[in-house]
C-alpha cells in the first residue's frame, strides 16, 4: 500500500511540475517588455504630401536606457514630422527626472504638443512644477485650444483636450467644437473611452492613451484584460478604431516599472502614424 501511494505522489508531482513548466513557457515570453515600434498608415484626401506623427503616451517617467537613449534613438530613427504627447508623460508618485531628460531630448528637434493625463492632475501641488518643465523646453500644452502646423507645403490642425474635471472637459469640448477647422484635424486627448464625445468635434483623427493596452493580452484572442475607467475587457484597450470618416488610434503606452501588475504580451510601444 505504501509503495502504491508513493507512485501516485510521484505522478502528481510530475504533473504539477509539468504544469508549472508549461505555464512558465507561456508566460515568460509575454513578460518581454522591450520597446516596440507600432506603425499605422492612413489615407486622407486633404493630405497632399505625406506626414509622419510620433505618438507618445503614458511614459510615467519610466527609464528607457541611459539618458532615455532607447526611446530617443527610436524616435530619431523614425524621422517624425511632429511628436504628440498624449498625457501621463509625468507621474504623480515617481520623480520627474526621466521625463525631463526625455523632453529635453526632443526639444528643438521636432515640433511637439502636449495634453495632460490623470496622473499629472493627481500630482496636486507638484502640477505647476511639471508644467513649468514643459515651458522650460518650449513644448506647448493644448487645453481646449488648437494650432495650425505647417509641415513642408502641408498644413494640419492639432487640437487638444486636457484631462481635467468633467465640467472643465466640457468647456474644452465646446471650445473645440466652436472652432472652424479648414485643414486636416487631429485631436489629442488622454482617455479613449470618450470616443463618442470626440466624434462631436469632427476631428479627422483622434489620438489617445490611458488604457495601457489592457495590461494583459492574448494576441488574436484578447485585446486587453483591464483598463482604467473601462474595467474588464475594455473596448478601447489599444489599436485603431474607425467610424465613418473618423479614426481613433489608442497607444498601449510606455509605462514599465511603474505598473503594479506587469504587462503580459503587451509590450510598451512608440506609435508611428503615416498619413498620405
Amino acid at each position: 500500500m505504501t509503495s502504491t501511494l508513493t507512485k501516485q505522489q510521484k505522478k502528481r508531482r510530475m504533473r504539477l511540475l509539468g504544469a508549472v513548466l508549461i505555464c512558465a513557457a507561456l508566460i515568460a515570453p509575454g513578460l518581454y517588455n522591450k520597446l516596440y515600434i507600432r506603425h499605422y498608415t492612413l489615407e486622407a484626401d486633404e493630405i497632399t504630401s505625406p506626414i509622419r506623427i510620433a505618438l507618445i503616451t503614458d511614459l510615467h517617467s519610466c527609464k528607457y536606457g541611459e539618458q532615455e537613449s532607447e526611446l530617443l534613438d527610436a524616435i530619431d530613427a523614425q524621422h517624425p514630422d511632429v511628436i504628440l504627447l498624449g498625457g501621463d508623460i509625468f507621474d504623480d508618485e515617481k520623480d520627474d527626472l526621466n521625463t525631463e531628460v526625455f523632453l529635453q531630448g526632443i526639444s528643438g528637434k521636432y515640433p511637439a504638443y502636449y495634453v495632460t493625463g490623470n496622473h499629472e492632475y493627481w500630482s496636486g501641488n507638484a502640477f505647476d512644477q511639471k508644467m513649468a518643465i514643459l515651458d522650460k523646453y518650449h513644448i506647448p500644452r493644448l487645453s481646449g485650444t488648437s494650432d495650425d502646423l505647417k509641415i513642408g507645403t502641408q498644413t494640419i490642425t492639432i487640437c487638444g483636450i486636457d484631462d481635467q474635471s468633467d465640467a472643465d472637459s466640457e468647456k474644452q469640448f465646446a471650445a473645440i467644437r466652436s472652432q472652424q477647422h479648414t485643414h486636416y484635424t487631429i485631436l489629442l486627448s488622454h482617455r479613449p473611452e470618450l470616443w463618442e464625445d470626440y466624434l462631436t468635434t469632427n476631428a479627422d483623427l483622434i489620438l489617445c492613451g490611458h488604457a495601457h493596452g489592457g495590461q494583459w493580452r492574448i494576441p488574436g484572442i484578447l485585446n486587453g484584460l483591464y483598463a482604467p475607467d473601462q474595467g474588464l475587457f475594455p473596448k478601447y484597450a489599444g489599436g485603431m478604431y474607425q467610424e465613418d470618416s473618423h479614426t481613433m488610434i489608442v497607444s498601449r503606452g510606455l509605462a514599465r516599472e511603474t505598473t503594479i501588475v506587469p504587462r503580459l504580451y503587451n509590450r510598451p510601444e512608440l506609435v508611428i502614424i503615416d498619413i498620405a
